[in-house]
């Protein structure tokens, strides 16, 4: 009884996760790439992530309230720093959407361990074994496949070549780091995920609300969103399914483990990728299946192969 108790909650789990990644994946793709009105889009990105960090931030701070935990004496330049990357590295994936459609973003995004490993040897002076190396470079195949233009293919999208891949390779630089920082507040103060959590979106929301209002984009966003009020509800479903899946995320770390978690977390990617590809018309050709399917194959062969490793949870952010 007690296993078949367990078993369910796994399913629980992995397919709360699935389901409120889907709809998230969903509603950022129709926030960041819809027409609106007469032609118009959403642009004011600086404000969507701000809504995001501030919901994150309230569902921390209910579950900082409804577990036990020790103070946490996490230097705060420590926390200004994760959240500083962190949100530069959300911010270039949200423009990102702007040039390039969402399946790109999520195999893009999906290749997080090559600025970890790259940042790891040029400034950690870390080794790792071979194994990793081809891990990592089955990832990088499997991404250029993908992104990859055909020189004679002509899409709507050709003006902004280039842009919305450079901003994903930011937004992955910026992960690389904010993993660095995190590392170390782990190994200096080992707070735990939910003070990080709690911290890092904490301080998010300060350098955003400041961001917003110097550059003025709080005043667009206000515009935006008393002309076109469904957006409203777009913008806050998408955050409370983000925040949802991070809470989802953190049961499944707790009760069985980070392998199980990234196993589930790395299966929703590539299924969000065939749903994109369904459900918006974003279609993908034999060359990039092939490649989405290398980077999903190295993620696996590394969730694996890190399986003894006796790796710590990692921050519940799956972006």
């Amino acid at each position: 009884m007690a296993k078949s108790s367990t078993e369910f909650r796994f399913i629980f789990y992995a397919g709360s996760i699935f389901t409120c990644y889907f709809i998230y994946g969903m509603l950022q793709e129709k926030v960041t790439r819809g027409v609106y009105g007469n032609n118009e889009k959403f642009t004011a990105t600086l404000s969507l992530v701000l809504v995001q960090c501030t919901v994150n931030y309230i569902f921390a701070q209910i579950l900082m309230l409804s577990w036990k935990h020790e103070k946490d004496n996490t230097k705060k330049i420590y926390y200004f720093s994760s959240a500083l990357t962190y949100l530069l590295g959300m911010v270039c994936s949200n423009m990102a959407l702007q040039w390039v459609n969402y399946p790109t973003q999520v195999v893009g995004k999906a290749a997080k361990p090559i600025p970890v490993l790259m940042l790891g040897v040029l400034l950690g002076r870390k080794s790792y074994p071979l194994k990793k190396y081809l891990f990592v470079f089955l990832i990088v195949i499997g991404v250029v496949l993908f992104m990859y233009k055909d020189q004679k293919k002509v899409t709507d999208e050709t003006p902004g070549i280039g842009i919305g891949e450079l901003l994903l390779i930011l937004s992955l630089l910026m992960d690389g780091l904010t993993g660095a920082v995190q590392e170390r507040i782990k190994s200096e103060h080992s707070p735990t995920a939910y003070a990080m959590m709690l911290n890092t979106n904490w301080w998010s929301t300060i350098i955003l609300t400041i961001g917003v209002v110097l550059s003025g984009e709080i005043f667009q966003f206000i515009r935006f969103v008393s002309v076109y009020p469904e957006v409203i509800v777009f913008i806050i479903s998408l955050a409370l399914m983000g925040a949802l899946g991070q809470l989802f995320i953190f049961y499944m770390v707790s009760e069985f483990g980070p392998l199980p978690c990234s196993v589930v977390t790395t299966t929703r990617k590539f299924f969000t990728v065939l749903a994109s590809v369904i459900f918006f018309g974003n279609v993908l050709i034999l060359r990039q299946f092939i490649g989405a399917a290398l980077v999903f194959s190295g993620l696996f062969l590394d969730i694996f192969y890190s399986k003894g490793k006796g790796q710590t949870p990692k921050r519940a952010i799956d972006k």
